[in-house]
């Protein structure tokens, strides 16, 4: 199947105010690939915090991120730009900031999927 990954697909600002509608407008599934999803996503602001029961691809096609990662001795951030890529490791929480905006493409869990609110997960 072929898939062209310059989409026009509206910016969410992330805040508290946030939709689940706006949210899934901010993103387009793109096709199943093996137990996960293929997708692109285009925001700013911070994420929630979530985890996955697979490893999770990113790959930055526009702007920059940090990616923030959870693990129990410390926290860790990656910060990526247009053409990097970056895999997140299965249970591990992580979320992501980007001030000026971001499009990626991920490729992540179809189930088993986890989001939280809370300063640090557990």
């Amino acid at each position: 199947m072929k898939t062209h990954l310059k989409h026009n697909i509206p910016k969410l600002v992330i805040s508290p105010s946030v939709t689940q509608e706006q949210a899934e407008a901010s993103m387009m599934l793109l096709q199943n690939f093996n137990q996960c999803i293929m997708g692109l996503a285009h925001f700013s602001g911070m994420t929630p915090w979530e985890r996955h029961q697979d490893d999770e691809f990113l790959q930055i096609l526009e702007g920059k991120v940090d990616v923030i990662i959870l693990t129990p001795e410390k926290t860790i951030t990656e910060s990526l730009q247009e053409g990097e890529c970056f895999v997140v490791p299965k249970d591990v929480w992580h979320k992501q900031s980007s001030s000026e905006g971001v499009k990626l493409m991920f490729i992540t869990s179809l189930e088993g999927n986890q989001t939280s609110m809370e300063e640090y997960p557990q």
